[in-house]
């Protein structure tokens, strides 16, 4: 993030109690399962998924304000959400994190210290049967390395804000310049 500053990181929303050291309004926002039901019955929701009991999602804002201060918004969510957001979205550009292997994972997750034995067998269940989906993906990162993964992500962030399509608004001007250019010289 400090690297890029048009990057944005949206706070997702959730049901569940925060964990460890997160905090309301940086990690999550922590909404009542009600709340979180209103706004999904209000469309309010850019992507919503129901994730180990909890509800999780984004509310439409983070992008709108994201849009109109210029920023490319990033977005933490799980495959549910990704496909939701594409959907709705659908030149968002997706990224699935892989993890090296199985055991990294499990031990990634038990060096956290924040979750109890059952949570962390159902997540390794729940990633088992979630990485099948990488193929629905624009780009896959195996995050083996932090600093290497930090620089791919990086990358694939700056080549996808100089795609063609997203330059076209840039572009227009600089053609019309050279337009108006021959036709002085014709006349």
């Amino acid at each position: 993030m400090a690297s890029e500053p048009n990057l944005r990181f949206s706070v997702s929303f959730t049901t569940r109690r925060p964990r460890g050291a997160e905090k309301h309004g940086e990690s999550y926002y922590c909404v009542e399962r009600a709340e979180s039901e209103r706004r999904l019955e209000n469309s309010e929701s850019l992507e919503f998924a129901e994730v180990f009991g909890n509800y999780y999602g984004t509310h439409r804002s983070a992008l709108t304000n994201a849009e109109e201060k210029g920023y490319d918004l990033l977005l933490d969510i799980d495959v549910q959400g990704a496909a939701q957001l594409k959907e709705s979205v659908p030149d968002a550009v997706s990224i699935f994190v892989l993890p090296p292997a199985r055991d990294i994972l499990e031990e990634r997750l038990r060096a956290r210290s924040e979750d109890a034995e059952e949570v962390i067998e159902r997540r390794l269940r729940d990633a088992a049967t979630e990485i099948n989906n990488y193929q629905l993906y624009d780009y896959v990162l195996i995050n083996k390395d932090l600093e290497k993964s930090t620089a791919d992500l990086i990358a694939i962030i700056r080549a996808e804000r100089v795609r063609r399509e997203r330059m076209e608004i840039l572009i227009a001007p600089i053609l019309e310049s050279f337009e108006t250019g021959l036709s002085k010289k014709e006349s």
